[in-house]
């Protein structure tokens, strides 16, 4: 079937039902930001591939609300689908429900898959639509339709060491017990695939790019239940897990357990990590308690052994960032280089690292006008040849035993302009801010942000995305629960966080640039005024200096620039040839 074709068959479907319009969000069960393909269903309904985004269907319009990041994305994969494209005016809110609420009369019937929904946005929309007297009902209208809809990924599972991981699965679970009881709660439900990975040192390769297994757990105050496919399991690990109080259960057997727990359980879930129709299974008469997963807490405090695993992963990350850069350099002009064969010889680098599993994102690897969209994915229609004069933008991470990494350089190409040179030093110059900042203890990401921005905004310039987001240790590339944003999140920074800090500058049309490091939060110092932490920077890949307008730098800006680039000539020349080390050490030159 065409997108039309599907659309008109999903519109029969809601008249059948009696259903006004019907709202597909872009989620799994475990409400997982990559989906596995058997969740794709608004890639199925309308070819849009982002990964952030919602339709809304009604008789008389289809449209999918998406934030900056994707709107010339969506315009293009929207052609000639019967959707049309609503721009969100802030990222990451359900503004479709205040049109909702505009064309919808009294009585009206909105469908969205209880499954596919968090218990916040469900709750969010009931209340809504119900004080207009609109009712909110649980269908399912896309499977009807999908007839070639691919199953549950079956790839295996697996366990990683103490020795690994730092500490057991059983002290996690206690870890996480205690911070239970100082919820008053007794019994925890956990549907994050990345919180359950972290408290059972489990991984798998269910979802692309982010080394997790489909599983669901529940912990009471006497057993721990891990609900997974037993055949992703190997015996051996069934049994460590056995032998650190954990049971193991079949997956699909998620929704009877919790309907079993005791009818007086406090129940402690985390509303923004649980879909809606899980929740509806819990004991009515519970004590349901709201939060962010503890588990979600103690994995974004990284441990000394899981720091000196993700040191390693950085080395190994900047050799093959090195090598790929001076492939790069060496070929251009010579033959034909585009942004596909440069990610794909990128990912060729990488996968030559010895501990190297995955990437950790599909790579954004755009040249001039393409690295001006923040979330570029290149396609055989979009892919552009890399020649000429211009800024070619690399937005690229790997999946190592055991670290994850995120890192975005640019390459200019022939000759600069006098303007890229100044965009390409001011987000410079805010990475610097905020990799360079020390701290109080207790200090939130925005205003970390607005640090990292002011070198913009004083030529006032600002862009769409956030600074900053947490990284996982072997885990997901995007993790909370710190950030750094406009947005007025709650959470300070504490010692053992690893972020991003990712500041950009894009000109549409013309080109982007965006410099990204991750840095470990550490303690720094104490004084009258009380404890200090600062960023110690982790990512190990030169910024090349060719185009830096010195006059924009502040001489502390060109002393953290050059000590940086020495930095990773030092730590990175012993694991190169010595014909890349030369490069290297040409490229690493103070300035």
């Amino acid at each position: 079937m065409t997108y039309v074709e599907k659309l008109q068959a999903l519109r029969q479907l809601m008249t059948n039902q009696g259903v006004d319009a019907y709202v597909i969000t872009a989620a799994d069960p475990h409400i997982s930001e990559y989906l596995p393909a058997h969740y794709k269903a608004i890639p199925f309904a309308c070819g849009f591939t982002g990964s952030a985004g919602t339709l809304v269907i009604t008789q008389t319009f289809a449209g999918l609300w998406t934030d900056s990041r994707y709107f010339s994305q969506a315009e293009t994969q929207l052609q000639g689908t019967g959707y049309e494209l609503v721009k969100l005016k802030v990222p990451h809110t359900p503004e479709y429900m205040a049109w909702l609420l505009e064309v919808l009369p009294g009585g009206a019937k909105v469908a969205f898959n209880h499954q596919l929904i968090t218990v916040a946005l469900a709750i969010e929309m009931k209340q809504h639509l119900l004080a207009r007297s609109i009712e909110t009902i649980d269908f399912d209208f896309v499977s009807a339709i999908w007839t070639d809809r691919v199953g549950l990924p079956q790839e295996k599972a697996y366990l990683i060491g103490e020795e690994a991981a730092g500490l057991s699965i059983s002290d996690k679970i206690a870890e996480t017990r205690a911070i239970l009881k100082t919820n008053a709660t007794a019994y925890h439900f956990i549907s994050s695939l990345d919180d359950i990975a972290w408290l059972f040192n489990l991984r798998g390769k269910d979802v692309d790019y982010n080394p997790v297994a489909l599983s669901f757990a529940i912990i009471t105050p006497d057993e721990t239940k891990l609900f997974i496919d037993q055949e992703k399991l190997s015996e051996t690990d069934i049994d460590i897990l056995n032998k650190q109080g954990v049971r193991v259960y079949p997956y699909q057997n998620i929704s009877k357990a919790l309907q079993a727990l005791p009818p007086d359980a406090s129940i402690f879930i985390d509303p923004k990590r649980t879909c809606f129709g899980l929740y509806q299974c819990l004991p009515k008469t519970a004590q349901v308690i709201f939060g962010i997963n503890p588990t979600t807490h103690l994995k974004s405090l990284k441990n000394d052994t899981e720091v000196k695993h993700i040191r390693k992963a950085m080395l190994q990350d900047g050799v093959a960032l090195s090598r790929f850069f001076k492939w790069m350099e060496d070929r251009l002009g010579k033959e034909k280089i585009t942004e596909w064969s440069a990610a794909e010889q990128l990912a060729k680098f990488r996968a030559e690292q010895q501990s190297f599993v995955d990437l950790s994102f599909n790579t954004i690897a755009g040249y001039n006008a393409n690295g001006a969209l923040p979330h570029y994915s290149v396609t055989a229609e979009s892919d552009q040849e890399i020649k000429g004069d211009g800024l070619f933008l690399v937005d690229s991470g790997g999946q190592y035993l055991y670290g994850t990494t995120d890192i975005t350089r640019v390459m200019p190409i022939g000759k600069a302009s006098a303007g890229q040179a100044d965009d390409y030093t001011l987000v410079l110059k805010g990475l610097i801010e905020g990799a360079k900042l020390i701290f109080p203890e207790g200090t939130k990401g925005y205003q970390i942000d607005a640090i990292c921005r002011k070198p913009l905004w004083d030529y006032t310039i600002n862009f769409g995305h956030g600074t900053g987001h947490g990284i996982g240790f072997f885990l997901n590339v995007h993790e909370g629960p710190q950030n750094i944003s406009p947005a007025n999140v709650d959470i300070a920074f504490k010692p053992g966080m690893v972020t991003s800090i990712e500041p950009g500058i894009y000109r549409p049309g013309r080109h982007g640039v965006r410099i990204e490091n991750l840095v470990l939060c550490s303690a720094h110092s104490n004084s009258e005024f009380g404890n200090f932490l600062a960023f110690e920077t982790l990512t190990l890949c030169f910024i090349d200096t060719t185009i830096v307008n010195k006059t924009l730098l502040e001489s502390h800006q060109l002393v953290w620039l050059n000590q940086y680039n020495q930095m990773v000539f030092d730590r990175l020349q012993p694991l190169l040839s010595v014909e890349e080390a030369e490069w290297l050490k040409v490229k690493c030159q103070p300035i």
